[in-house]
């Protein structure tokens, strides 16, 4: 339970499905990581979320211990804040089942998970269509405060809001409609209903191709990408055929709204002035932002690299972490059982 007068805790979870990319840097990581200062932050690898479509043992633990690295490269400290692999916290799976005997077919229906895959006629299998439940008790399970998501995630959020409010009227004895008003006190024995904290200057990244920078769709720059692959992928974005000699609008631009990621306000005011004077290329635009890529990230590149050479060390972290998370979840898994009716777990 959350102590009165504490840090508010903020919920990151990310998924072990390939190299981190600029989207998670800049859309997930450094924003949550940024929280660690005045939350209780935690952080969490979410290898059962990527299941839904990772069919290779070898690749998941690669991939997960790769998001470790990149975590701790970026920045966090595990001594002052939890990071751990989501299947190392088992309570998640018995609060998702609990959440599912709560959750209408309709509700997921409208799922953009659901509706996306769908629309792309990606497998529809039990994991997708169930995705929103298992996120709902990722961040309810720890008493979360906020959770920073981007604007197509935030409708899960809203989801696992929804959820909570069902079983606090269905079980816990709440008047309909639940104690939804945010500005009320949270009883301290319910499910606490979370808020999304949204960054709408970093809440989408373009890809090479301008759409939202994703692995499925391929069109992602990965963070600890560089030498020739990180130059062929930065000159890889798609942009217009306005000549060299002309003016260019920065403003839908792909080089540029990248380059804005990693700028400082002056050099941001220098390439649109370079943009407005004609007589420069998208190539030079695209040299500029692969200097301010390899500025920003390569520091952090060392780190990495650093961090996967100990691939030991990187699995007491997340043991660590697990072992810290559970000591969280566990009452929470035991309010729920006591009000659903379930009998306490010896074990616990």
């Amino acid at each position: 339970m959350t102590k009165p007068n504490s840090r508010p805790r903020s919920l990151s979870g990310i998924k072990p499905t390939g190299q981190p990319h600029w989207g998670n840097y800049f859309g997930m990581i450094r924003p949550a990581l940024q929280l660690a200062t005045d939350h209780d932050a935690m952080y969490f690898i979410a290898d059962l979320h990527a299941l839904t479509s990772v069919r290779d043992g070898a690749a998941m633990r690669r991939d997960t211990h790769d998001v470790a690295a990149t975590m701790l490269a970026c920045g966090l400290d595990p001594a002052q804040t939890i990071l751990w692999r989501q299947s190392d916290v088992p309570e998640v799976l018995e609060l998702t089942w609990i959440l599912s005997c709560a959750t209408s077919l309709g509700l997921l229906e409208r799922a953009h998970s659901v509706k996306d895959a769908r629309a792309k006629n990606v497998e529809l299998n039990h994991g997708v269509y169930s995705y929103p439940v298992l996120m709902a008790a990722d961040i309810l399970l720890y008493d979360t405060d906020v959770v920073p998501v981007g604007r197509d995630q935030k409708q899960h959020l809203e989801m696992a809001r929804d959820m909570a409010t069902f079983v606090n009227v269905a079980w816990f004895g709440h008047p309909a409609g639940g104690t939804v008003d945010d500005a009320a006190p949270w009883d301290g024995k319910s499910l606490k209903r979370p808020r999304a904290l949204v960054r709408d200057e970093v809440a989408v990244v373009p890809g090479v191709d301008g759409q939202k920078m994703s692995k499925s769709y391929g069109n992602y720059i990965a963070v600890f990408a560089d030498g020739k692959a990180l130059k062929q992928r930065v000159m890889a974005i798609q942009t217009d055929s306005t000549p060299l000699a002309e003016p260019k609008n920065p403003d839908t631009c792909n080089v540029f709204a990248m380059y804005k990621l990693f700028a400082s306000a002056d050099e941001l005011a220098q390439m649109r002035a370079n943009y407005a004077g004609g007589n420069y290329g998208y190539g030079h635009a695209k040299l500029a932002l692969l200097a301010a890529a390899e500025a920003h990230f390569g520091p952090l590149r060392d780190r990495y690299r650093a961090h996967l050479d100990k691939p030991d060390d990187l699995e007491d972290i997340l043991r660590d972490g697990a072992r810290r998370a559970r000591a969280i979840a566990a009452p929470v898994v035991e309010r729920v059982r006591t009000a659903v009716g379930l009998p306490r777990q010896p074990h616990r």
